[in-house]
């Protein structure tokens, strides 16, 4: 079966709590359960992760990239500041689709620089939790065709 990681950066468990008005009235529950949903409908397993801390996500990937396929990562905050996670997904050489609950391109100047989208395979945003959906379904047909 085919084994992804979906990881999610700072702040993200404040779904529905947090600047509604950018990031959506659904909850980080209401994710959790999306993603069961996906990972039912689509036959893959979705190892999923969510941190505050930098060195918690870069050691997720770490402990976990041997018996994965891919990742789904929303870096978060970490998207604009993050060499480490660069780096870790660069390490460990999977095929990373980046997704974004808001649209990056319209958001402060500081959001414009991007760490993770140069190397990712595929990147989406501005769809809120549905995002996810269409990454982790990019993903698994990336690897498809990978063989």
């Amino acid at each position: 079966m085919m084994r992804i990681l979906v990881i999610n950066g700072p702040n993200i468990n404040l779904l529905g709590v947090r600047e509604v008005e950018v990031y959506g009235q659904e909850s980080y529950q209401a994710l959790l359960d999306l993603l069961d949903q996906v990972q039912a409908e689509l036959g893959v397993e979705l190892t999923h992760f969510q941190s505050n801390h930098e060195g918690d996500l870069v050691d997720f990937i770490q402990a976990n990239y041997q018996d994965a396929d891919g990742i789904v990562i929303n870096p978060a905050a970490y998207t604009h500041t993050s060499i480490a996670l660069l780096d870790v997904l660069k390490a460990v050489e999977l095929p990373t689709v980046e997704v974004h609950l808001s649209n990056l391109s319209k958001r402060e100047d500081f959001r414009q620089v991007n760490y993770v989208r140069d190397f990712a395979i595929q990147s989406f945003e501005n769809l809120g939790i549905a995002g996810y959906r269409k990454a982790i379904n990019y993903l698994r047909d990336y690897l498809e065709e990978q063989g």
